[in-house]
């Protein structure tokens, strides 16, 4: 596949968008990496550049539409294309319906949905200009199934399912892969606020895979030939039931 430019939206700071980082980067992809917490990001394009690979990144905030065109704008400016969009900012405040948290519902809309299809109006004109691209939507078994205190964080994974597979059937030409993780080591669950809710989690989380594992999803999907689709693929731990 050659050298890329590759978006990578938050939080590439930590969990899977860190590990993913480190390992497209070692695979020899050029990356332009994106996240709120810029302290982070500098850190780790520090180590990375130490050992020779290729990174930039922008602070960025995927609320912003600008913010993901300004690492768009950046990827063409150094390499004249885009060859993959990693769509991975995701928040996971669960609590049950009745408790009301109307406004962390609105968070998670806006940034699992609208953050989503920000990204890809970032990169698709620049990709059905130049005849091909793959963008890579992250989604979760919570696009496959629902359950007690997830429901608008389910809703919102669902539609990034539907968002993708719309988008795969509107072009001949760009690739879309949907990669819905199971349970995995992040700081996702760190912002629950509803008691129940973290204390459900707390019982969920006790079989979890670590970020890496997702991250060779992405590697396999994206290493593929360019007729080769990899539409959808779920990663669970082998222990757990979830």
């Amino acid at each position: 596949m050659g050298w890329s430019a590759r978006i990578k939206r938050t939080s590439s700071s930590s969990g899977i968008g860190e590990a993913t980082a480190r390992l497209l980067a070692a695979e020899g992809h050029m990356l332009i990496v994106g996240a709120r917490r810029l302290d982070r990001l500098e850190t780790l394009c520090a180590e990375l550049r130490a050992e020779g690979r290729n990174i930039d990144a922008l602070q960025c905030d995927v609320l912003e539409r600008s913010a993901l065109q300004r690492l768009a704008d950046l990827a063409m400016e150094k390499y004249g294309r885009i060859d993959v969009l990693i769509n991975n900012a995701g928040v996971m405040p669960l609590s049950p319906l009745s408790a009301l948290k109307v406004e962390e519902w609105e968070l998670t809309l806006d940034v699992n949905v609208r953050g989503v299809l920000y990204g890809i109006a970032a990169v698709l004109p620049a990709m059905q200009a130049q005849a091909y691209g793959h963008i890579i939507n992250v989604a979760s078994i919570g696009a496959h199934s629902v359950s007690p205190t997830a429901a608008v964080y389910c809703a919102s994974k669902y539609a990034v399912r539907a968002i993708s597979d719309g988008l795969r059937q509107e072009t001949d030409k760009i690739r879309v892969t949907v990669i819905s993780p199971g349970v995995v080591e992040s700081e996702l669950a760190d912002i629950i606020s509803d008691d129940t809710a973290r204390q459900a989690m707390q019982t969920f989380r006790q079989i979890a895979l670590q970020p890496e594992s997702i991250a060779r999803a992405m590697s396999y999907a994206i290493a593929q030939p360019d007729e080769v689709d990899v539409s959808e693929i779920i990663v669970r731990p082998t222990a757990s039931p979830y």
